[in-house]
């Protein structure tokens, strides 16, 4: 037994909801669960498929990427997952994969627009994507750069990293967080279908008009903050 058995098991099971989510294929992606309190966190390793994964495959790392317990070499995202971490005390959960429609739109170095409403209902911006990257981050300590674009993106925006929990690499893919691996992984999921939504109806219509702004707070609001009433309580 160890103390980090239950963090590893809340990685390990959010990890394998990314292939049965059809988000990654073979050895593509990552998903990691911190301990904030505890300054810790868990990832998958790096290269290995996921029918192969057990628990105890997942490595445990502190955020100055220390590895702690584990036999492999973790993520080779490990570095950005790390920097998010110690940035952002809000969130216990990150994931990245390399779905189709939301690679598209990071190689093609576009936000998603907001559309419609199934968009405004998880949030009420368009889904960002970064600038490209530096030549300088690139030969530099890239996995720490990738994570210190993600920053830099949402500093200058002026984003909330808690009501903005996605966004796009340029000519890379999606990163999305949350208060639990499994928040994470929905995102993932919830972003790569905004992003398939989004270029079919560009492909269908190509002057598709962004979503009216008494839409996008309706929707926002009414799942979100004091006057919610969506779901149950």
């Amino acid at each position: 037994m160890s103390k980090y058995d239950q963090l590893k098991d809340a990685c390990y099971k959010a990890n394998m909801k990314l292939p049965e989510l059809g988000l990654v294929l073979y050895t593509f992606g990552n998903v990691s669960a911190a301990d904030q309190e505890k300054g810790v966190f868990a990832i998958k390793p790096s290269g290995v498929p996921y029918e192969e994964l057990s628990v105890q495959d997942m490595v445990v790392l502190d955020f100055d990427n220390n590895i702690i317990e584990g036999e492999m070499r973790p993520s080779s995202d490990t570095k950005t997952h790390s920097l998010l971490y110690r940035n952002w005390k809000g969130i216990s959960g990150i994931s990245h994969t390399h779905s189709t429609y939301a690679v598209a739109w990071a190689q093609a170095q576009k936000d998603i627009p907001i559309m419609g409403t199934t968009h405004a209902d998880h949030l009420a911006i368009d889904i960002p994507c970064t600038p490209v990257m530096s030549d300088e981050m690139i030969k530099g300590d890239y996995e720490h750069e990738t994570g210190n674009q993600i920053l830099n993106y949402f500093e200058s925006h002026r984003l909330n990293y808690q009501e903005v929990e996605m966004v796009l690499i340029s000519n890379h893919g999606p990163f999305t967080w949350g208060n639990s691996p499994d928040k994470a992984v929905y995102n993932s999921a919830v972003l790569e279908e905004l992003a398939k939504m989004a270029y079919l109806s560009l492909q269908i219509n190509p002057d598709t008009a962004p979503l009216k702004k008494a839409l996008i707070q309706k929707h926002f609001e009414r799942k979100h903050g004091k006057d919610a009433y969506y779901g149950q309580k």
